[in-house]
């Protein structure tokens, strides 16, 4: 029978699982499970396996995850709260701003002048 433990973590856990937090992180920088999976060099279900909680990650693997996401192994962990001053633009938005600086500089015009035309109408500017 297991035994209730004696002493108590000196920091305070928040409600979230370590898997949620995994999810959540990775939706929030645009990586899809498949891409997360690729860039640490394990498999998509492993990434599923402790998304869901049913893997606990050895320290190597928080590490691994800490880097590829951007953040720090405690903010990871849920010891520290994410920098919120600190804004970086999601891995979709990097992808496509990544493949407009390839364009030629008339037709990036053309795409940045759309792109201007859309956020006046939608009331962004």
């Amino acid at each position: 029978m297991p035994q209730i433990a004696k002493y108590k973590l000196p920091v305070k856990l928040d409600k979230e699982t370590l898997g949620q937090r995994l999810a959540r992180i990775r939706k929030e920088r645009g990586f899809t499970q498949v891409e997360l999976a690729k860039a640490i060099g394990i498999t998509q279900v492993l990434v599923s396996d402790y998304e869901r909680g049913k893997l606990r990650p050895h320290y190597e693997m928080i590490i691994s995850f800490a880097q590829t996401l951007g953040v720090t192994t405690d903010e990871f962990l849920g010891l520290k709260e994410p920098k919120k001053d600190v804004k970086k633009p999601s891995l979709k938005i990097q992808r496509r701003l990544n493949k407009i600086e390839k364009l030629p500089p008339s037709q990036q015009r053309v795409l940045l002048k759309t792109i201007d035309t859309f956020l006046e109408a939608a009331g962004e500017k």
